[in-house]
Order: structure tokens, then sequence, then C-alpha cells
């Protein structure tokens, strides 16, 4: 599917942003295996997050979405699982295939993950060997370290284990397979991941300590349901603060979005650029804090990206990437080699992509390097099957001369469903 942007004059309004896609996953499988029922608002109904309600349904649980916004789960408890009929398809999630094959592997029946084409081909060793140091009875069935896996019952103890990086989607997993283990895990990570598994855990009734990198992971014997609402997504806020950051004569604001410190790496980035943001009207929800987000057109200005900053802005590394193109001076990004286990290598599609539109950068081992400011020009951009890549597009096509054509603007829905109709009612 194609969709052509032209430049926008200005930007303004107020949006409410599509919830988060990560605590989305997360408390499906919380409600899933606790006792009672879980009800969540602001579910971000995505392809991603319908995988995993689609997974625990194959597993008995009855989750039923009334409308486009509420989801309510019918928890099982903790050991009430049963057995999926078929291999569970995690489509393109990572999440959703990495965070079940923890789980699974404390169950007492056997199953398969398998997922499209695309994540076939991202490493699950990176969750296989400490899954199985825990007594997890994994393995890849057909390509060594990749999908499908095939896991059997297995008796798990807790581990200490030294993260060689700093992934939230592997301690998630090995957290989610404490809960089923006979002694506590102990998980070493090198710099602070996301995390939304350690405060969700705590809000379902579950037991876990963090003490700087250090998280100590507990078996559970109960978990509980709850209601939450889910905050919007700073990754999805990440491409309309952007647009509002770049397009002339702008001022958005974004309602209710997560401000979780280990996801607000691209504040802090922009904030250190020259932009103007400010955060108001905080809350809490579902144990995540909360803000109302406003930017305003800025003249930004190159930085440095790197170290303990990366993990904390992994996602938003395409649409920064974009945003540096338009600073004045050269912005480096960094230690991050992660990119290149996306749903893209990251570091060369975002290269290609910008460079495409007349941009200086180039690619380096673990980041890139972009002089700026330029002025982009409007070309045939491939999406390379990464939504993150074609709503990177889409905000470049709003300052880019002439017409940007879009190609596979389908997998948007990955994670901002409705995002072309957004950008087109804050056009003004």
């Amino acid at each position: 599917m194609q969709v052509t942007i032209t430049p926008a004059k200005r930007l303004v309004g107020e949006v409410e942003i599509p919830g988060d896609k990560s605590i989305s996953h997360r408390c499906i499988i919380l409600g899933a295996i606790a006792d009672g029922d879980t009800h969540l608002s602001r579910f971000l109904m995505s392809s991603d997050c319908l995988n995993t309600i689609k997974a625990f349904r194959q597993m008995g649980v009855n989750i039923n979405v009334p409308d486009s916004n509420n989801v309510t789960i019918s928890g099982v408890g903790l050991y009430r699982l049963k057995p999926p009929s078929s291999p569970i398809d995690a489509g393109n999630s990572g999440t959703t295939a990495r965070l079940l094959a923890g789980l699974l592997s404390g169950q007492n029946f056997e199953s398969v993950i398998t997922g499209d084409e695309s994540l076939q081909k991202r490493p699950m060793d990176r969750i296989i060997a400490p899954l199985r140091k825990m007594g997890a009875n994994i393995k890849a069935c057909n390509s060594p370290g990749y999908l499908p896996l095939s896991i059997s019952p297995g008796t798990l103890e807790g581990i200490d284990y030294e993260m060689p990086v700093a992934s939230a989607q592997v301690k998630s997993a090995l957290i989610l397979a404490t809960l089923y283990a006979n002694s506590p895990s102990c998980i070493h990570q090198p710099a602070v991941s996301r995390d939304h598994t350690e405060i969700l855990l705590q809000t379902f009734g579950g037991k876990i300590d963090v003490h700087n990198n250090t998280i100590i992971a507990y078996p559970a014997q109960r978990l509980y349901g709850q209601n939450i609402k889910i905050p919007g997504d700073i990754s999805s806020a990440a491409f309309l603060m952007t647009a509002g950051l770049l397009v002339p004569n702008s001022e958005l604001t974004l309602k209710e979005v997560g401000i979780n410190p280990t996801r607000t790496g691209i504040l802090d980035v922009y904030r250190q650029m020259g932009a103007d943001i400010s955060v108001e009207n905080l809350s809490f929800s579902g144990g995540e804090k909360t803000g109302d987000i406003t930017v305003k057109t800025s003249c930004l200005k190159g930085t440095v990206i790197s170290g303990d900053l990366i993990p904390r802005l992994i996602d938003e590394i395409p649409i920064i990437a974009l945003a540096a193109t338009q600073a004045h001076g050269t912005t480096i990004i960094r230690d991050a080699q992660e990119l290149k286990v996306k749903e893209s290598n990251r570091i060369n599609t975002v290269v290609n992509m910008l460079s495409r539109l007349g941009a200086n950068i180039e690619s380096t081992d673990d980041g890139m390097v972009i002089h700026g400011p330029v002025t982009l020009k409007g070309n045939t951009l491939d999406s390379f099957g990464d939504h993150r890549l074609a709503m990177t597009a889409a905000v470049a096509g709003l300052i880019a001369q002439g017409e940007t054509v879009v190609d596979g603007w389908e997998w948007t829905d990955v994670s901002f469903p409705g995002f072309y109709e957004t950008l087109k009612n804050l056009q003004s």
C-alpha cells in the first residue's frame, strides 16, 4: 500500500496518542495468568498486540474486546493455561515471541512459537541461552537461534545472569519464566532498559526487587486481576513530537503520554538539541507516570547520543535521525548496535531512506553521523516492512520539497493505526 505525503504549512492541535504497545502486550500476558478479571482501557489495537490476544485465546483464555479501546481478560491463574492446538503465530511481534517463550517454558504442556518471514530472521538465542540455563526445554526447530521455537515441559530453577545487552524483552522473558521457577533469579543489566514488566508485575501482586541495574525476580503462587488505563505510547508520540518541532509555525499537545524515565530519552535529547518542549498535567496510571507533552517549532542543534541513553530511546532513533537532518551542526549516534536486529537493520535502512531524500548522513558500525541542516527533496521511499520507518518517511514528507511516496504503509498498523488520518487532521 502506498501513501503520498506533501509539505505541511503548519500543524496545530491536541492528539490522544494510541496506548503504549509494550504495556499493552504485558497487560494481556499478566491478566491472562492472574486470578479474576482484568479490565484495560486505551489498549493498543495494533496487529502486534492482537497477536498476543490471539495467542492467549489459543490457550483457553477468554478475552473480550467490546470496542476499539477496551479489553477484558478473564484470567485463568498461573497454572491453568491450556495447550494450544496449533503453533502460536506471533506475526511480526518480537515482544510476543520472546515474552511468550519465557512464560511457556514454565508450563506443563508442549508448544511451538512461530512468526512471519521478518520475525523468523530476528535472533532468538538471546532468550534461548538463559532460559536453557534455567532448565527450560526450548529449541529452534529449523535454523539454530531463530523461530520457530519448540518448548516442552521442564523444571525451572532461578539463575544469576549477566545480560550481554540491555534488552527489555530478554529480561522480561526471564522474569516471566521465574514466576514458575523453584527459586528466585538475579538479572544484571549492563544499562537500564524499559521496566514495564517490573512495574506491572508488582501491580498484579507479584514480587520483584530492583537495585540500580540488578533485578531480583521471585516465583509466584498467585497474581490478581487489575483495572488499568494504559498510557499513550511515547514511541508513537515521537513522530508527532518531531513533526511539531520541524514543520513551521506548529504547536502540538500530545495527551496523557507515558513518561516512564526508562523511555524518555527522546525528551532529554530534544531538549539538549534546543527543542521547545514542556510536560504538564502529570499523573499516574497502573504504576506508570503520564503527562501532556507540548511541542513548538524549534531551531535545533546537533548533539551526541550514546551510552546509557541508547536503551531509553532505541525505538525513536529513526525519527531522531530525521530531526538531526534539520539541526545545525553534526549529530553523532553511537553504541546503537541493537538497531541491526529490529524489524529491519535500522542503521542501514534509516541511512538509505534519508539519503534518498538528500540528507548528509553516513552509517557507522554502531550508529550514524548526520550533518545538518539540509533541504530534503521528496522521493519514493520503501518502509522495509518496518512501521517506524514508514512513519519516519511520512514525517519527512511533511518538510521535504515536492511529493514523498511511502511504500508499505500498511506496516504503520503495527503500532499506530490511523497515523495518516492523524497527520491530515493536524494540518491547517
